[in-house]
C-alpha cells in the first residue's frame, strides 16, 4: 500500500512508515491511500468472528502493507487495545438504548474520549518506527479538547517523544483542562492560546508548512491530519457493524457527532471497503458548517461559537479535504486549487457534486441545540438509564431526526459524561459520579504555558 499528497498531481508514492511521522504532506495537502482496499461478503463473515485486536490487524495490515513485520504489527497492536486500558474485553460494544438507536462506547480508554481509540495504537506505532530509525520526534497538535489529554496519555513518558498540545484559552470543560493540565510528564507541554480552536489549528498547519522549520525541529502531527488515526477508527466502525446487524450482508446506518471530521471520514473508508454501511449521517452543533455542506453542498467558514459540546465547536475540517480528493476523482491539481481558493475566500461550491455526495455516497446531516441536547441527555436516560454526554447526545437527536426507521442506526459515544458535568447536571439534576481515578482532579497540579 501506497499513499500521495491530495495535492499532489504526480502521485510521488510513500509508504506507511513515510507518512507515519511526517503529518502534512510537503504541499500543505493531506496523505490518502492510493486506493481503498475491498473486503467481500464472505471475508466480512470471517472478520465477524474476531477480537477487536485480531480484527484491527486484519484491517490495519491492508493500509500499512510491508511497512512493519506482521509480528510487530501484532504486537503493537495487542499493546495499544487491552482490556485494562479500555476497561471492557470488546474494547468498543454497543449497546441498545432504544427502538432503532444503538450507541458505541468509544470512550471507555484511559482520556474517556474517543481519541483514546486511534491514538494508543499511533503512540505504540510511532515509538516502534522512531526506534528503528534511532530518530526523535516533536509532536506539535492543536485540541479543542479530548485530542490533548488523548495524545498526552498515549505519549507520556515516551523517551524520544516531546509533544506540544495547543488549546484555547475558553471552551473546553473544567475537566478536559484539569486532565491535560495535571499530566506532568517531562515531555509534555501544554500551550493556552487567548484564540478558538481554529487559531490553534491554523498554527500547527503554518508550523506543518514551514518544511524547514519541520525538518530542523523534527516536527511531527498526532491529530486527525495523521492519517494513522484514520486507519485506527476505520476498525471500529466493523466492530459496531458485526455488534448490532444480525445477519452479515444487512444494512446499518451510522450518526457521528463531527467537528474535524475525522470520524466520520473512517466510516465513509469502511463504507468504500465493503461495509454495508447505508447512510452515514453527519450531527453538528450551532457551529454547523459541516450540516451546511452536506446539505447545499457549499463549504463556507462561520465565526465560532463556544457551545455545551466544545469538540465540535470547529469551522475547518481538517479532514474533508481527503474526501474532497475523492470528488475530484484525485485530481491533485484541481484539488489543491480547490483548497487554495477555500483558504483565501473561506468559501467554495460543490452543489454540482450534491446529488452524488447524498443519493450515492450516502450522506446525510443535521444539526443540534443545547437544548436538543438537553433533551436527548434526560430521554436516554429515561428510556435506557445510560447517562450519555452533549456530543452523543448531539448524534442521537440527529438520528432520531433522520432515520426513517428500516433498519439500525448505530450513533458513536465520543466521550464520558464525566467531562461535561455542568451540561449533565443542568440536563439531569444530577452530577453521575466518577471513577475513582477522575475525582478531584481538578485539585490536581496542573501546568499550562500561556
Amino acid at each position: 500500500m501506497f499513499y500521495y499528497s491530495s495535492r499532489d498531481n504526480n502521485k510521488n508514492k510513500f509508504s506507511f512508515s513515510d507518512i507515519l511521522l511526517q503529518g502534512l504532506a510537503n504541499d500543505g495537502g493531506l496523505f490518502v491511500p492510493e486506493e481503498y482496499p475491498k473486503i467481500d461478503l464472505e471475508q466480512l463473515k470471517h472478520l465477524s468472528g474476531l477480537s477487536y485486536q485480531d480484527l484491527a490487524f486484519s484491517i490495519l495490515s491492508l493500509f500499512i502493507g510491508d511497512s512493519i513485520p506482521s509480528s510487530d504489527l501484532k504486537e503493537i497492536i495487542n499493546a495499544a487495545y487491552t482490556e485494562e486500558k479500555f476497561n471492557h474485553p470488546e474494547i468498543c460494544p454497543s449497546h441498545h438504548l432504544y427502538e432503532n438507536i444503538y450507541i458505541q462506547d468509544l470512550s471507555s480508554g484511559p482520556s474517556l474520549a474517543f481519541k483514546d481509540m486511534a491514538m494508543q495504537f499511533l503512540g505504540q506505532v510511532m515509538q516502534y518506527e522512531l526506534n528503528r530509525r534511532h530518530e526523535s520526534l516533536t509532536i506539535v497538535g492543536a485540541s479543542s479538547g479530548d485530542t490533548v489529554s488523548s495524545a498526552e496519555e498515549a505519549l507520556k513518558s515516551k523517551p524520544n517523544i516531546k509533544v506540544v498540545m495547543l488549546t484555547p484559552q475558553e471552551g473546553m470543560s473544567a475537566f478536559q483542562k484539569a486532565q491535560a493540565g495535571s499530566i506532568l510528564d517531562a515531555n509534555i507541554f501544554n500551550l493556552s492560546i487567548p484564540q478558538p480552536f481554529d487559531t490553534c489549528q491554523d498554527i500547527v498547519k503554518q508550523i506543518n508548512n514551514d518544511l524547514a522549520f519541520k525538518k530542523k525541529y523534527s516536527i511531527g502531527a498526532v491529530n486527525s491530519i495523521n492519517w494513522s488515526r484514520i486507519a485506527a477508527q476505520i476498525v471500529y466502525y466493523f466492530k459496531g457493524y458485526f455488534s448490532v446487524i444480525q445477519t452479515i450482508g444487512e444494512p446499518l446506518d451510522v450518526c457521528v457527532p463531527s467537528g474535524n471530521f475525522g470520524n466520520c471520514l473512517a466510516a465513509y473508508i469502511a463504507k468504500q471497503m465493503g461495509l454495508p454501511l447505508r447512510e452515514l449521517i453527519v450531527a453538528t452543533n450551532e457551529n454547523n458548517v459541516l450540516e451546511h455542506f452536506f446539505n447545499t453542498g457549499l463549504y463556507k467558514q462561520q465565526s465560532v461559537t463556544i457551545t455545551s459540546s466544545p469538540s465540535m465547536d470547529i469551522s475547518k475540517a481538517s479532514n474533508i479535504e481527503r474526501f474532497f480528493c475523492d470528488l475530484l476523482d484525485r485530481d491533485g491539481a484541481a484539488c489543491k486549487k480547490l483548497m487554495t481558493k477555500f483558504e483565501t475566500e473561506k468559501e467554495i461550491d460543490l452543489s454540482q457534486y450534491l446529488n452524488y455526495i447524498q443519493k450515492d455516497v450516502g450522506f446525510r446531516a443535521g444539526k443540534s441545540t443545547h437544548e436538543d441536547r438537553l433533551t436527548s441527555i434526560r430521554k436516554v436516560y429515561k428510556k435506557s438509564n445510560i447517562i450519555i454526554d452533549p456530543h452523543t447526545a448531539a448524534a442521537v437527536h440527529v438520528a432520531e431526526q433522520l432515520s426513517d426507521k428500516t433498519c439500525p442506526i448505530l450513533c458513536m459515544e465520543t466521550a464520558k459524561p464525566t467531562k461535561f458535568e455542568d451540561c449533565i447536571h443542568e440536563a439531569l439534576g444530577f452530577i453521575p459520579e466518577r471513577l475513582e481515578a477522575y475525582k478531584n482532579i481538578e485539585t490536581k497540579k496542573q501546568r499550562f504555558y500561556t
